[in-house]
């Protein structure tokens, strides 16, 4: 019996990669969809974790909350991103910017490509990218599926408290890597999920271990986890070449 489920998985995948299964029933082979779960969550889990529901482009203040430098310390995440000033940085899930204009002038010959799914959050970021007069910022439309970046154009994609509510991860890590040069890293800006003590929603925090086990099931490499924020891991990734 479990030979038989193991050759049927496979023989959907391969018909699915050849274009005979519609894209939806791919979601029971990666996912799991419960009636009842968490109030914070859609009701879709991805590897024993349940997503978390999006904050919508109705809550861009609170991105912008006077409080947020104290209590994130976005000048320790760039610095831990240890950037070039040639590279091009893909700020996943940008919101209104707050990393995107901050990063900007730590790469004054590259660019950052400010990723976003709602169209309101795109035109929160044009509006503030003409204000700030900052060239080098890309506001950029992706989908629940894809960023929507040129393949091997990225050399370091940051997602800071944004993963954890990616409604297909899967995919849109998938499209991360492709968007990767080789050698090309991953940060990702987490709770910790670990800590009870870390006043957040547990939906909205992550693991390492879990974090670590959704990356390398799209082929990147843990290379490792600085602690230096007050509440967050920064966790980092690497595409091989």
């Amino acid at each position: 019996m479990v030979l038989k489920k193991i050759l049927l998985r496979a023989m959907i995948l391969v018909l699915l990669g050849l274009g005979f299964f519609p894209a939806a029933l791919a979601d029971g082979l990666v996912y799991e969809t419960r009636s009842f779960h968490n109030p914070d969550g859609i009701g879709k889990v991805y590897m024993g974790r349940e997503i978390a529901q999006v904050m919508g482009y109705e809550g861009a203040g609170w991105l912008e909350r006077d409080r947020r430098d104290g209590e994130e310390q976005p000048q320790k995440v760039i610095a831990g991103l240890d950037l070039k000033s040639t590279d091009i940085v893909a700020d996943i899930g940008a919101g209104t910017g707050y990393f995107s204009f901050r990063i900007a002038p730590r790469v004054s010959k590259g660019k950052v490509l400010a990723v976003d799914v709602q169209p309101e959050m795109i035109e929160i970021l044009k509006t503030l990218k003409t204000k700030k007069h900052l060239s080098n910022v890309q506001p950029v439309l992706g989908s629940v599926t894809d960023v929507n970046l040129a393949a091997e154009s990225v050399d370091v994609a940051l997602m800071v408290d944004a993963y954890h509510e990616f409604e297909y991860p899967k995919e849109v890590m998938t499209s991360i890597v492709k968007a990767l040069k080789p050698s090309g890293r991953v940060v990702l800006v987490e709770y910790r999920g670990e800590n009870p003590l870390v006043l957040i929603k547990g939906l909205h925090k992550m693991t390492q271990k879990q974090v670590q086990k959704e990356m390398q099931s799209v082929g990147l490499t843990y290379l490792e986890t600085r602690n230096s924020l007050p509440q967050q891991h920064l966790m980092i990734f690497e595409k091989q070449s």
